[in-house]
C-alpha cells in the first residue's frame, strides 16, 4: 500500500505504540470471560485506582464521542445544561452527541481567553436566568488539555470547582489529551482530577498510542450507579473488553503513556521554536501541549498541501493546526520547516 502523506493533522493518524499492542498480542492469547469479567479490564481498572491514588469506578469505550457523551448525560436530565467553552470538543466536533445522549440537554457556551473558561462568563451563563423555562445549569465541562492547545492550572481548576460549589454543579473533564497536561503541568494525575473538584474524566488513549479506547474514571462513585446499562444501551460494551484493557494496561504498567505525551509535547515545543525564525509567521497561541497554532497565507497553505502535508485548518478560531503525536520525529518538523520556507519563498 501506499505510504499516507506526510502530517500534522491529528494524533488520532498515528499508529499504534509497541507497548499498547504487546499488551494487545498477550491478551490475544487463549480464551477469556467476556464484557469486562477478565483479568485484564479487573487489572487496569486497579491500575486507574493505584494512578488516581483514590477508589474510583472505571468504565471503557471505544471514542471520544461516546465517553463525553455518556458521561456527561449521567450527570445531567434532560432539562438541565452543561457549560462548556464555546471552542470545547463537545460543541464543535461531536455532532450533538451530547444532546443526544442525555435525551436534550443543552449546552451553554462560554467565553474565555485561550480556550479556557472564564468563571466570570461561567456564573454569568449560571444566574441569567432561574425560571422553570430555561434548561437548569447543572455540569461544567472543562477540557484538559484544551482546543487550542492550552493547559488549565491547578489554581484555575479550583476557581471552578469554587464556582461550582457555590451553585450545586458537578465538573466534568475531556481529557482526550490529559497524558499531555500531566506532562507539561508536572502535577500528578490525583491533583489534576479529584483532587481540584473534578467529578468524572474522560481519559484519552487513542491519541495517546492505542488504536482505540477511552476510560471514563467516575471519582464520584455514586454518580456511576447504573452507568454499565447506559454504555450498554449505546452500544459502547465491548464484548471482548480485554482488547481494550489490555493495551490501557500496556500504557500504565510501563509508563509508556507519560512517555507518549513527553514526545509529543516536546516535538510541539521544537516546531514552535522553528517556527520562530520566520518574520511572517505568528503563532497563535502559546503551544503548551502538542499542538502549534500559526497564521499562514492561504497561498502557503495551498502550496504546503501539494508538496503533501496535512493538516487542519477548521479546527480552533481559524488558522492552521499543527498536531504532534507520540510518534512524531524531530526528522518530520525539520521537513515540514524546510516545506513551509520553499512555500513561503
Amino acid at each position: 500500500m501506499n505510504q499516507p502523506a506526510h502530517q500534522f493533522a491529528s494524533d488520532n493518524y498515528s499508529g499504534i505504540c509497541s507497548e499498547a499492542l504487546d499488551y494487545l498480542q498477550a491478551a490475544n492469547v487463549g480464551d477469556a470471560p467476556a464484557y469486562g469479567n477478565d483479568e485484564w479490564t479487573q487489572r487496569v481498572a486497579d491500575k486507574f485506582r493505584e494512578l488516581f491514588e483514590t477508589d474510583c469506578e472505571v468504565f471503557f469505550v471505544f471514542n471520544g464521542t461516546a465517553a463525553n457523551s455518556l458521561s456527561l448525560s449521567a450527570l445531567c436530565q434532560s432539562y438541565h445544561s452543561v457549560i462548556c467553552h464555546e471552542t470545547a470538543h463537545i460543541e464543535t466536533d461531536e455532532c450533538g452527541g451530547p444532546e443526544f445522549a442525555s435525551n436534550g440537554s443543552k449546552l451553554l457556551l462560554a467565553k474565555g481567553e485561550l480556550g479556557k473558561l472564564d468563571p466570570t462568563d461561567v456564573e454569568r451563563l449560571i444566574i441569567r436566568r432561574c425560571d422553570i423555562h430555561y434548561p437548569k445549569p447543572k455540569v461544567v465541562s472543562v477540557t484538559q488539555a484544551t482546543e487550542l492547545g492550552t493547559l488549565y492550572t491547578v489554581d484555575e481548576l479550583h476557581a471552578l470547582r469554587e464556582l461550582a460549589d457555590r451553585h450545586g454543579l458537578k465538573i466534568h473533564m475531556d481529557g482526550a489529551r490529559f497524558a499531555n497536561a500531566v506532562v507539561a503541568l508536572s502535577q500528578t494525575p490525583a491533583d489534576l482530577t479529584w483532587r481540584a473538584g473534578v467529578d468524572v474524566l474522560c481519559l484519552g488513549g487513542t491519541k495517546n498510542g492505542m488504536a482505540v479506547g477511552e476510560a471514563i474514571v467516575f471519582f464520584d462513585k455514586a454518580l456511576a450507579t447504573d452507568f454499565a446499562y447506559r454504555c450498554k444501551q449505546a452500544g459502547q460494551l465491548a464484548s471482548k473488553m480485554r482488547f481494550i484493557a489490555a493495551p490501557w494496561l500496556g500504557l500504565l504498567e510501563t509508563g509508556a503513556w507519560l512517555r507518549n505525551a513527553r514526545q509529543a509535547n516536546a516535538m510541539a515545543a521544537y516546531l514552535a521554536e522553528r517556527l520562530k525564525r520566520f518574520p511572517g509567521v505568528r503563532l497563535m497561541f502559546p503551544p503548551q501541549a502538542n499542538s502549534v497554532f500559526l497564521e499562514l497565507p492561504e497561498s502557503t497553505v495551498g502550496a504546503l498541501r501539494a508538496r503533501g502535508w496535512l493538516f487542519y485548518t477548521f479546527i480552533g478560531v481559524g488558522g492552521v493546526r499543527l498536531m504532534c503525536s507520540w510518534n512524531t520525529t524531530p526528522q518530520a518538523v525539520d521537513q515540514f520547516v524546510d516545506d513551509l520556507a520553499h512555500s513561503l519563498a
